[in-house]
């Protein structure tokens, strides 16, 4: 059996929602996933799992603290060639920057394989609610990275 595991950063509840709709679609696939929020991550055990995901809200054009705190320690693993996924919450403005974008090229100095190009989950104001319909694509995205690895 397929093993993921979807780690994510959140601070209204936003990016937690979407790294669940991602878990979902990957399980409903036949991939057993764990779904942690950054600050809880066992990185000893990350070698266990053949996907590793990660996002989380962008904040200041960028990536939040705790994810580049958690990209740092990555540095101390050989992740080369696992598979990854980056994704991100942001608002809807051309000059927010993006998180995922700036994981995505962590993870590819990490020499870790990119599954699928990163994606973005619109939060509509500063705190939400999710843009109809991102938990709905997210679960799809799920799906077909489940398909992939």
């Amino acid at each position: 059996m397929k093993r993921a595991i979807v780690v994510y950063d959140t601070i209204f509840g936003n990016t937690e929602k979407v790294a669940k709709a991602l878990s979902s679609g990957m399980e409903e696939q036949g991939v057993q996933v764990d779904t942690v929020n950054v600050q809880n991550v066992e990185i000893s055990r990350l070698k266990e799992y053949d996907l590793l995901a990660i996002g989380g809200p962008t904040h200041a054009f960028g990536i939040s603290k705790n994810v580049k705190g958690f990209l740092k320690k990555l540095k101390s693993l050989e992740v080369g060639g696992m598979n990854a996924f980056a994704f991100e919450t942001k608002i809807n403005i051309r000059i927010s920057g993006s998180a995922a974008k700036k994981i995505e090229g962590e993870l590819r100095k990490l020499k870790m394989k990119i599954i699928l190009p990163y994606s973005s989950a619109i939060v509509m104001g500063r705190e939400g609610p999710l843009e109809e319909g991102t938990e709905e694509r997210f679960k799809q995205i799920g799906d077909k990275i489940a398909k992939l690895i």
